[in-house]
């Protein structure tokens, strides 16, 4: 699917939202008089907290499950990976949403919060996208190595050679770069920087808090919205907020030397040749950043749900059992993402399948 038709059909699903709960309203009051119509009481409800970069794949999910089992309610606080791990570890929630693992220590925690094993299972594959805010630019190319330079803060004009090069006859303004950061602990961030460490030769280690240059802004909403109304800018988000937000997105350079627009049909590619790590139920993704596929998106990060591997309540299982599904990941494209490859699937199937 074409990047273009892919925002349409995108905005197409918010339309058709946006209409139907104005019929389901007047529906409610034209049956109903001036009483309104009444909810199914909760018979059971779990929390899980975490990721914002999975915010708009968890509200799609948790309205599908809701109209399907009336009754069960599952929350979701879209605070940051990190905020969502110290929840779960602390008993404050079900189920972490988190775009980075646990580090050694998170899982030493979360094991004892579990009273054994917690395990990661990857269940949507968010792609990265470069936002930009540069008006007589609508087609911006840029490689790994540029890419450090600019966060880095060693490259500060869009009319810089190495920009330049890489976009021959575009009308590149001689205005200073402005860069935006996330400034919470980001796995959005700690993914941005391993692909740059692994395919730009970032100078920093990896980490979930920004050790670039730049200025910062809190959640990956806060991040769209400050490229869209900031002239000559660029950020890191999630390509469900810079579309919904209807930014400009680069294509980057992948190891094949191929510059690639983002789409999920190239995101996917991306994950085809990503590595499992983990033991028993646990699902661990190792992405190759560098990856040489043909037509490969290499900016992904494959985002997780962390849970106990044994004495669950019940609910979580059920729901995450629907988002590991056909009708769970069928709509993810619509959404920004893109859903997990079938052979990858196969694997969260049969791991819930065998939990409790």
């Amino acid at each position: 699917m074409a990047r273009s038709t892919w925002i349409a059909a995108a905005a197409v699903v918010a339309a058709v939202a946006v209409a139907l709960g104005v019929a389901l309203a007047s529906g409610a009051l034209l049956l109903g008089g001036h009483e309104e119509r009444r909810s199914p009481p909760v018979t059971d409800s779990v929390r899980g907290s975490g990721s914002t970069a999975q915010k708009g794949a968890m509200d799609a999910w948790r309205a599908d499950f809701a109209r399907m089992h009336p009754g069960l309610l599952v929350t979701y606080d879209a605070n940051g990976s990190g905020a969502g791990i110290r929840d779960f570890i602390a008993g404050r929630s079900a189920f972490a949403g988190s775009d980075v693992p646990l580090s050694r220590e998170e899982q030493a925690l979360a094991d004892r919060r579990c009273g054994g094993r917690a395990v990661h299972l990857p269940m949507v594959v968010g792609p990265i996208a470069l936002a930009y805010n540069l008006p007589s630019v609508p087609e911006l190319k840029l490689s790994p190595a540029t890419l450090t330079g600019i966060f880095s803060g060693r490259i500060t004009r869009w009319d810089a050679p190495e920009i330049a090069a890489e976009n021959r006859g575009s009308s590149l303004p001689g205005a200073w770069i402005r860069v935006f950061h996330r400034s919470d602990d980001s796995g959005t961030t700690h993914n941005f920087l391993s692909y740059l460490k692994a395919a730009g030769r970032w100078p920093h280690q990896a980490a979930r808090r920004w050790n670039g240059a730049g200025e910062g802004v809190d959640s990956s909403s806060g991040m769209a919205q400050a490229v869209a109304h900031s002239r000559h800018s660029i950020g890191y988000v999630e390509y469900g907020f810079a579309s919904s937000a209807r930014l400009k997105v680069a294509e980057i350079k992948n190891a094949a030397g191929e510059f690639v627009a983002l789409s999920p049909e190239s995101a996917s590619k991306a994950l085809k040749g990503a590595r499992r790590t983990g033991r028993g139920d646990d699902l661990v993704v190792r992405i190759d950043y560098r990856t040489k596929a043909a037509g490969a998106y290499p900016l992904i990060l494959a985002t997780y749900e962390i849970i106990c591997g044994r004495g669950n309540d019940p609910l979580v299982l059920t729901f995450l059992g629907y988002t590991a599904s056909d009708a769970g990941q069928s709509f993810l494209s619509l959404y920004g993402y893109a859903p997990l490859p079938d052979d990858l699937l196969v694997e969260v199937r049969t791991r819930l399948g065998g939990m409790s």
